[in-house]
């Protein structure tokens, strides 16, 4: 037994020697050696692994950092101003919390139009003008949009004069085809004699001139201005 491993020992020695050698020579070879960038993979290496100052300028891709980022004091200056719109992608936001109203603001909108037209469509029906109550005066009948005097005037006056009275009350006299409208009214007559209108279909010189009357029974006539009649006021709505 013992000669067997003698026999052995030599060679045992040997192989014991020469694997000591090689993995001493590959932990000196580690340690003394090297690494240059053909050993290295693309894109192995992350930037934070790298020593400051340790990837010289010419080894760096064009263009691959902004000149911006290259002036001096660039990246302090950077890191204190504060951000802006342009700095941020607004892609990678998320939706704002109140953002979820803002969406039914349009909605609201047109609810508002919606409501507004509705009350213009009911505004014939309404008592406001404005916001303001509005009607008639005593003494006054709501006719197509307006106040009419319910009672022709006490005195018959030329049509100038009949013109003038109305402009006091604050309004006007009617249209002759207006008149016989409201003739035909329930509990409204016509003076007798007729009334004036303010419809002149006649000129023929200065304050010369014919204007149409209104009879009781609904005709119509043209009489000379200076003739006196009796007449009714339309006056507009009181707000």
């Amino acid at each position: 037994m013992r000669q067997g491993m003698w026999r052995n020992g030599p060679a045992l020695a040997i192989a014991a020697v020469a694997l000591f050698a090689a993995l001493g020579g590959s932990v000196y070879a580690a340690k003394r050696g090297k690494v240059d960038g053909r050993t290295l993979k693309v894109k192995s290496l992350p930037g934070n692994r790298l020593k400051l100052r340790s990837v010289p300028g010419n080894r760096l891709k064009r263009r691959s950092i902004p000149a911006a980022a290259l002036q001096p004091g660039a990246l302090a200056d950077a890191l204190s101003r504060p951000l802006t719109g342009a700095d941020i992608n607004e892609l990678t936001l998320g939706q704002v919390p109140s953002a979820t109203h803002a969406e039914s603001a349009d909605f609201a909108q047109s609810a508002a139009d919606a409501q507004t037209a509705l009350n213009a469509v009911n505004a014939i029906d309404a008592q406001k003008v404005n916001g303001h109550s509005a009607g008639c005066q005593p003494g006054t009948r709501l006719f197509a949009g307006a106040c009419w005097q319910a009672s022709p005037s006490s005195a018959a006056v030329t049509a100038p004069q009949a013109a003038i009275e109305c402009a006091k009350e604050g309004g006007e006299l009617p249209g002759a085809l207006e008149l016989v409208a409201f003739a035909a009214q329930p509990d409204i007559a016509l003076h007798a004699g007729g009334e004036w209108s303010n419809d002149i279909p006649v000129y023929s010189g200065l304050d010369i001139y014919g204007v149409i009357t209104v009879l009781q029974s609904g005709q119509v006539k043209s009489l000379v201005s200076t003739e006196s009649r009796h007449y009714h006021c339309v006056i507009p709505l009181v707000v």
